[in-house]
């Protein structure tokens, strides 16, 4: 199999949908999904190059092992659900600390999911997929409840990562372009998500290229040094 060349990765709190995520622009379905364990990754061809995707596991017993998928990632995909306030805060207390092993010019992108879940969002995102939301789940309209996470919120958290990552905002893609609201459901804004994340790392792949690999000390060339005897057996 080609080596990627380049990695994405999804963060986020259990429960706030990234393997739905995922898999509906992948594979173009919404299935009953299980948590996942560990990690699982696709391999997205973008054009001519091979870029990876990480899905990581939420739960706590798994949290050390982003900080391991994360290592050298172009684009982190920091996902919370737009119903709890609560996970959006994890994405700051326990979840940012992760990236540290991500590419110096990672880019951040925050996901607010479920929005098909919410009052203001039911509609938006129903009519955008061609869908009536009042006949959702078989006839039966699900229940709707007022957006936990507005937008703004996740655009202030959006500029605290940059002052985490001390990041110029003029360096950097607007806060209006790097967040998210989707629904994994419905299918709303997630081509949308992946999309503008592989325009935006096809140029970083192409930098790095024409950089080229890191320079290294050809040890092949190099003379072996004369041995001299020494100690107390000279």
């Amino acid at each position: 199999m080609r080596k990627p060349d380049g990695k994405i990765v999804l963060l986020g709190d259990m429960n706030v949908g990234k393997t739905s995520l995922l898999q509906r622009y992948m594979e173009r379905r919404f299935p009953d999904t299980v948590s996942t364990v560990g990690g699982a990754f696709y391999l997205k061809q973008w054009r001519s190059f091979n870029i990876s995707i990480w899905d990581t596991a939420g739960r706590e017993q798994f949290h050390g092992l982003g900080s391991m998928y994360c290592r050298g990632a172009a684009a982190v995909i920091l996902t919370y659900d737009v119903n709890h306030l609560q996970s959006l805060v994890e994405l700051e207390d326990r979840f940012l600390g992760l990236t540290d092993t991500a590419s110096k010019d990672c880019l951040f992108a925050i996901v607010g999911n479920k929005v098909d879940l919410t009052e203001e969002g039911a509609a938006e995102s129903g009519e955008k997929e061609g869908h009536d939301p009042s006949k959702a789940g078989g006839g039966c309209a699900s229940p709707r409840v007022p957006k936990q996470v507005q937008l703004e919120d996740a655009m202030a958290l959006y500029k605290k990562i940059l002052k985490y990552k001390m990041l110029d905002e003029k360096d950097v893609p607007a806060a209006e372009q790097m967040c998210f609201e989707t629904s994994a459901k419905t299918g709303y804004n997630v081509d949308l998500l992946f999309e503008t994340l592989f325009d935006m790392v096809v140029p970083m792949i192409l930098q790095q290229r024409a950089e080229g690999p890191p320079q290294t000390v050809d040890i092949t060339s190099s003379k072996p040094t004369k041995r001299t005897r020494s100690g107390c057996c000279a």
